[in-house]
């Protein structure tokens, strides 16, 4: 009988040590207009295991939507993308995140106009912004326009408020209603397909 525990303690402590940690997590940041869109566009993406809707890009500590949205805070809706590098990687979210945006749009995104509402791929090293910058050569050549999305090294990320974050989960119906109004889905569409 104690040899039958310590067997499924053994083999608990392996599948413990294979699934549980053997992740290994990264974080990247991108800003593409609503981060509400964004952060639902991303949390169906395979390998990513939590996306949070915050503030980055600008100079103010922990501010808030309104003054971001209205105020002079440099920031804009950036999402945090949490996600296991054993699944997906940088260049794929990257990826990712140009098929989410109209990456020609240099007043905001969609119906979401202003400075908060630009388009950002932030990077975090010279790897990332290497990738970055030949992704944009790649798109600028593939549909002949220059892509007005800003490139930026990453600081600090604020989380934004608790009312914003899954949104798109929790003010289901509001979430639709804007999503559409705003025609996200069919400029997207017109630029990617």
């Amino acid at each position: 009988m104690i040899a039958k525990h310590k067997v499924i303690v053994l083999f608990l402590f392996i599948f413990l040590q294979t699934s549980v940690f053997s992740q290994d997590l990264g974080k990247v940041y991108f800003a593409g207009g609503c981060f509400w869109c964004m952060e639902e566009s991303f949390e169906k993406k395979k390998g990513v295991l939590e996306v949070i809707s915050g503030y980055s890009g600008g100079t103010t500590k922990n501010p808030t939507y309104e003054e971001v949205t209205y105020g002079n805070t440099g920031h804009f809706e950036t999402i945090e993308i949490i996600f296991d590098k054993n699944i997906t990687n940088f260049n794929d979210l990257l990826d990712h995140f140009w098929k989410n945006i109209d990456p020609f749009d240099e007043y905001g995104q969609f119906c979401d106009k202003g400075y908060s509402y630009r388009s950002v791929a932030f990077y975090e090293n010279d790897e990332q912004m290497d990738l970055i910058e030949k992704s944009i050569i790649k798109l600028e050549k593939n549909f002949k326009k220059k892509i007005v999305t800003y490139v930026r090294k990453f600081d600090k990320f604020y989380k934004a408020e608790d009312m914003h974050q899954n949104y798109y989960e929790v003010k289901f119906l509001n979430y639709l209603r804007y999503k559409k109004a705003c025609g996200r889905e069919r400029t997207l569409n017109k630029i990617w397909n």
